[in-house]
């Protein structure tokens, strides 16, 4: 078996040892004579599957039981609507803070249903940095305040948690969830895609606390209330079971590391790895955010030419190197260093990054 290292940026990388698991468990899953994903959602094999997963997301965001823990399909594309239809009231607006891509689809969606306020905005600055506290203009009345945490496209990442002004505060987490240690408790709504730090697409895990769920309107459609999820512990309908299977372990996996403490140890080494090869060489690894406000997630830089880019990837590729392609959008190399991804692969990637630039002067 030839493994690579996997640089994608969603879906990503899962560890080699949940692989493993789930390949033992595939055919028979723990003596049942049938695949977990042949398994009925009510079966007492998937309700466990389903109360663990919920148990060690507490456990690893150090969360109360005053949140729920939702697992939810659609993606993070359908929490941006489904945030303003459940906390958005007539005449009311969300507040956000719009720092790309993501944040800008998620004001639109709010848009469509209700109003939505720019809190702070770097897109002036072409997306290059994180807003800072004293540059947010938070309204009071404003029913909350969404934020982005790390945006996959342009490589910025939030590195404090924003004063939301006594607002309830929702976060997508997408894109970094459960990569470093935070103050989860501050946010009284997180979501996140699964598919990049916790486990195979399909899943969308949602954080809600208690009594931001109790101010969601009522009325709407049965699967468009956060309510109905949170009463039935996600099996109102038939969830993503094989994603919400894989994300159980996964989140093991995070425990087995030593917890948040333990994944934020090494990818902490991961990114300092890379960007010390691109502070050294910054003529020729040109990184493309400010400093401050720097990924430890997805990495993007510049090669002196287009094609020194594309013949960088092409290399990296065949030297067993994949994902690092940039985003359509803006081109370039990103370097998506997500939980699963070893730090043997970063280390290796900079050595790569030396001798290419060593042997393709610019």
């Amino acid at each position: 078996m030839a493994r690579v290292f996997n640089f994608n940026p969603g879906p990503s990388t899962l560890p080699l040892d949940v692989l493993k698991i789930v390949q033992e468990e595939l055919l028979d899953y723990r003596g049942t004579g049938m695949s977990i994903i042949e398994s009925s959602h009510r079966a007492p094999e998937y309700d466990e599957i389903n109360e663990s997963a919920i148990s060690l997301a507490r456990e690893i965001f150090g969360l109360s039981d005053d949140y729920h823990v939702l697992f939810m399909t659609g993606g993070a594309s359908t929490q941006f609507a489904l945030i303003p239809l459940n906390f958005l009231s007539e005449g009311q607006a969300g507040a956000y803070v719009d720092t790309g891509s993501w944040s800008g689809k998620a004001i639109k969606e709010a848009e469509i249903i209700g109003k939505a306020y720019v809190a702070g905005s770097s897109k002036d600055g072409s997306y290059t940095f994180i807003p800072k506290q004293e540059q947010l203009q938070i309204p009071s009345d404003a029913a909350y305040l969404h934020i982005t945490t790390n945006n996959t496209i342009k490589g910025t990442q939030w590195h404090y948690i924003p004063a939301a002004k006594g607002l309830p505060l929702i976060a997508d987490m997408s894109s970094d969830i459960a990569s470093r240690q935070l103050d989860y408790s501050k946010f009284d709504l997180i979501y996140a895609g699964a598919q990049k730090n916790l486990g195979p697409s399909g899943v969308t895990l949602v954080l809600i606390r208690d009594s931001l769920l109790k101010k969601a309107k009522s009325g709407l459609p049965t699967m468009f209330m956060y309510k109905t999820y949170a009463d039935k512990k996600s099996l109102y309908n038939t969830p993503p079971s094989f994603s919400v299977y894989v994300l159980k372990l996964v989140l093991e996996w995070i425990k087995g590391q030593g917890g948040l403490a333990g994944v934020e140890k090494v990818n902490r080494a991961k990114q300092e790895r890379i960007y010390q090869m691109m502070d050294l060489h910054p003529d020729y690894y040109k990184g493309t955010v400010q400093k401050d406000s720097r990924s430890w997630m997805n990495i993007t830089l510049r090669l002196p030419t287009e094609d020194l880019e594309k013949q960088f990837i092409a290399e990296a590729k065949a030297a067993g190197f994949v994902g690092l392609k940039g985003h359509r959008s803006v081109g370039g190399v990103r370097v998506s260093l997500y939980n699963a991804l070893p730090l043997e692969g970063a280390q290796k990637l900079a050595e790569f990054m030396d001798a290419f630039r060593k042997k393709n002067p610019a």
